[in-house]
C-alpha cells in the first residue's frame, strides 16, 4: 500500500519506527521516529488549516501528501510536518520526536552544549534544529531531496500509545483528541 494514500490517523501511527533522513551539507544525519500529531484539517480546531484557512504559511497544507510543511513556532523553533490528507485537504502530522540513529556528532553540533543526547531530539523544536531542517524545506517533497523516510524499526500495535496533542490550549474540544502517538517506553518521547 501507498504510505501516503493512508488517512491521516493511521499514518502517524505507521510514521512510528520509521527512519527520518536528512542528507545535507554537513552530513547525514538520521533518527527512527518516535513521536508523531495528527492534524485532521479544516474539522479541527488545532490545526492551522481550520476552517479551510488559506494563508502563505499553511498553502502547503494544501498540496499532496508526502510534502513538508515547516513553520516558525514562538518566533525561533522550526517544527516539521508532513502532509497527509488528500490533495487539497489540509491534513498534516507533526514529527514530534526521533531516536538519533546516525549523525550524532552533526546533532551535538548544531544543538550545542546540553546535558545529555535524550535533549537532542526530544521534542519538535530539537529535532528540527538537530536535524538541520529549516523553513526552506517547507513546500519540498519528500523523498525527492535531501529528506526522505525509509523503513527502520518495526513498531506493533501494543507498542504504541496514544493521547491529547500538546501544546494546543486555545483549540476548545480539540484538546481532548487523541491525536498523539508515541512508542511507549521510548526514552526520546517528549514530556
Amino acid at each position: 500500500m501507498d504510505l501516503w494514500s493512508l488517512p491521516t490517523l493511521a499514518l502517524a501511527k505507521k510514521l512510528l519506527g520509521m527512519e527520518l533522513i536528512h542528507e545535507s551539507n554537513e552530513g547525514v544525519t538520521t533518527g527512527y521516529i518516535v513521536e508523531t500529531e495528527a492534524y485532521l484539517g479544516p474539522e479541527d480546531r488545532a490545526a492551522h488549516s481550520f476552517g479551510n484557512r488559506r494563508t502563505a504559511r499553511t498553502e502547503v497544507m494544501f498540496h499532496h501528501a508526502g510534502t513538508i510543511y515547516t513553520y516558525f513556532i514562538y518566533g525561533m523553533h522550526v517544527c516539521f510536518n508532513i502532509v497527509s490528507g488528500p490533495f487539497d485537504k489540509p491534513e498534516a502530522i507533526l514529527i514530534r520526536a526521533i531516536e538519533p540513529v546516525r549523525g550524532i556528532e552533526i546533532m551535538r553540533e548544531r544543538r550545542g552544549r546540553i546535558k545529555n543526547d535524550i535533549l537532542l531530539t526530544n521534542g519538535p523544536g530539537k529535532l528540527s534544529k538537530s536535524m538541520g531542517f529549516s523553513l526552506q524545506d517547507n513546500g519540498n517533497k519528500l523523498n525527492a531531496g535531501g529528506i526522505r523516510i525509509e523503513e527502520g524499526l518495526e513498531v506493533k500495535p501494543y507498542q504504541i500509545a496514544s493521547g491529547p496533542r500538546i501544546g494546543i490550549q486555545y483549540a476548545e474540544e480539540a484538546i481532548h483528541y487523541p491525536y498523539r502517538f508515541w512508542i511507549k517506553n521510548n526514552p526520546y518521547v517528549s514530556r
